[in-house]
């Protein structure tokens, strides 16, 4: 079985859209800073790193499905441009009202992806900037990793903090001692 770090998308990955708005674009999808080289860092130390997003625009009618996969097929090809490789990318276009079981907080799509992946998702982890993350992260028996920008006194909601994805890379690989020789130099 393999180990994984999930990774949520928007707020992660990628710039948040304003306050109710919502990516919806190739055009207003911006990298966060690090974001290539906390996923090239994860692959090298052997982890498959996939990403698990609620995409309720899809819902909403914002954009279609195929409208949504070719920004993640862009997304693929810039990380892979930097050298950095996702192993999948898993979405829930319902709405919050939804019973589906897919959507964050539920763990779902983990779940899909740790059954396709072959991936022990005990010893795995998400890392996300919503508590509906961790929750999923919890609720399938993942480590969390939360991104905030200013850390909390305590770690209550998440096993840990981190300001951006390459610190929480880097909590991950030293929390479970893969750290890749090319860091350590």
């Amino acid at each position: 079985m393999k180990r994984a770090v999930f990774l949520d998308r928007d707020g992660v990955i990628n710039h948040k859209a304003a306050e109710g708005g919502y990516v919806t674009r190739w055009e207003d999808f911006h990298f966060l800073p690090g974001v290539a080289e906390a996923i090239s860092l994860l692959d090298r130390a052997g982890w498959s790193v996939i990403v698990i997003s609620n995409q309720r625009c899809v819902a909403k009618e914002l954009l279609t499905i195929a409208e949504l996969e070719a920004i993640h097929q862009k997304m693929l090809e810039e990380l892979a441009r930097s050298g950095a490789k996702l192993d999948g990318i898993y979405y829930c276009p319902h709405d919050k009202e939804s019973l589906c079981s897919c959507r964050k907080p539920f763990p779902g799509m983990l779940l899909r992806a740790a059954q396709e992946h072959q991936i022990d998702l005990t010893s795995s982890w998400m890392v996300g900037d919503s508590e509906s993350d961790m929750e999923a992260g919890r609720r399938a028996g993942c480590g969390t990793v939360r991104i905030i920008a200013d850390l909390p006194a305590e770690n209550e909601g998440a096993d840990c903090f981190a300001r951006s994805l390459l610190e929480a890379s880097e909590k991950v690989l030293t929390a479970t001692g893969k750290i890749p020789r090319k860091v350590l130099t």
